[in-house]
């Protein structure tokens, strides 16, 4: 553990974010109670190129790095010693100098539905406009629904909802893990079930990136990693890795421990929803990273190449 200064926990500045910077830092303080004291841990919000621009998708605008490219700037300058991730932020691959230290208990990863009329989804008449930034989304809700029309949506939680409230649109999509944590999920009209939207991967789960480096930190938060979260992000993880996934392909994937035995579901569309691939994998735990790498590369030789060029 850490004798001299505080452990300053950086975070992007949007509400969600420092409610799970503040999530992170109860966490601590249970497992560490010494923690506590007065300027043990300080919280450092960052302003990222994801908030700065709320007016193009992300796929437009160089990726969901983009959420996370300060965080881990201002840990390499040692301006922080640990950085809160979105798990689903987070890129496909982390520069070598770090590591994801823990994983926090994973919140309900499934989404949403929020409609200025109507409760679902598929009560939406002909013609509605679904407001969204993800592509992942997108492609779900047209292949269901080809007669909707999908429309950019960005910005924080509170910031979509003012402009569905404002009728630019008639509906749209958010994590539920995301409205729990904000105090919100009761302003929910329904929760998708994952067999009606795949979630993004590693949707709800809480991650904390160190220096690789910084030995005396890694092992001071284990004490706050789960271990059943760890195992279903790694192993959503590996499926993204094996498809080269970004921002910019529509994927979806949900990982499950249930009786000792991993499920996942991978999902693989075009922007449009015009196709859709799919596969399962059953398995034990320990194998997660296998066979989240297996399932990527199923979809891979089964999709068409052009998703990936």
């Amino acid at each position: 553990m850490l004798d001299s200064g505080p452990i300053r926990i950086g975070t992007r500045g949007s509400p969600l974010a420092l409610a799970q910077a503040e999530e992170t830092r109860k966490r601590l303080i249970a497992a560490h109670p010494s923690l506590g004291e007065p300027g043990r841990l300080e919280i450092v919000p960052i302003t990222t190129s994801g908030d700065k621009d709320q007016k193009r998708r992300l796929s437009e605008i160089g990726g969901k790095g983009l959420f996370t490219k300060e965080l881990e700037q201002a840990l390499a300058d040692r301006r922080i010693d640990v950085a809160v991730h979105s798990m689903k932020d987070v890129e496909t691959w982390l520069d070598e100098q770090f590591t994801i230290a823990a994983i926090l208990p994973r919140e309900d990863p499934r989404d949403v539905f929020l409609g200025r009329e109507v409760d679902r989804l598929a009560d939406l008449p002909p013609g509605s406009v679904v407001g969204t930034a993800s592509l992942r989304r997108q492609a779900q809700v047209l292949h269901r629904r080809p007669d909707l029309e999908v429309k950019l949506f960005r910005g924080n939680v509170h910031t979509r909802l003012r402009k569905l409230e404002a009728g630019e649109a008639d509906a749209t999509l958010l994590a539920l893990a995301g409205l729990k944590r904000s105090g919100l999920e009761h302003i929910a009209c329904s929760i998708l079930e994952p067999s009606e939207m795949l979630p993004a991967v590693a949707q709800g789960a809480i991650g904390l990136e160190c220096r690789r480096e910084d030995e005396s930190l890694l092992e001071l938060f284990q004490a706050v990693n789960d271990p059943e979260s760890a195992i279903t992000v790694a192993a959503e993880r590996a499926m993204l890795a094996a498809l080269d996934g970004s921002c910019r392909t529509p994927i979806g994937g949900l990982a499950r421990l249930e009786g000792g035995e991993l499920t996942l579901r991978a999902l693989l569309a075009r922007p449009d929803g015009s196709a859709i691939w799919e596969t399962e994998r059953r398995g034990r735990p320990e194998d997660a990273v296998a066979l989240g790498t297996d399932a990527g590369a199923q979809l891979r030789r089964e999709a068409e190449q052009e998703l990936f060029e």
